[in-house]
């Protein structure tokens, strides 16, 4: 069964930065396109990256961009998002999983407080 385990979450301040860890399973990792996603509390959940099934091709939401990097490492099936300079609007429950998205597993939560 495809299962997702996010974890790296806390709190942080504005500025700071946060390392997010998924580790894949059940699935043919290295085959997989695996994108990042994001929900805070009252909206929808919203995209916020993705990175090809070699790691060649990344794509960001505007939001994000410059400021987070998802890399993946195909040996440990595992999916990571560098989060730099982060914002009170970054603030969420950060999800990762497989294109298309249709499996969910139970995220971790950033929180972005001074």
């Amino acid at each position: 069964q495809v299962q997702f385990v996010e974890s790296g979450g806390g709190l942080v301040q504005p500025g700071g930065s946060l390392r997010l860890s998924c580790a894949a399973a059940g699935f043919v990792f290295s085959e997989s396109n695996m994108l990042w996603f994001r929900q805070a509390p009252g909206k929808q959940r919203e995209w916020v990256a993705t990175i090809g099934y070699f790691g060649g091709r990344t794509t960001y939401a505007d939001s994000v961009k410059g400021r987070f990097t998802i890399s993946r490492d195909n040996a440990k099936n595992t999916v990571y998002l560098q989060m730099n300079s982060l914002k009170l609007d970054d603030a969420a429950v950060y999800y990762c999983t497989r294109s298309p998205p249709v499996d969910w597993g139970q995220g971790t939560q950033v929180t972005v407080s001074s």
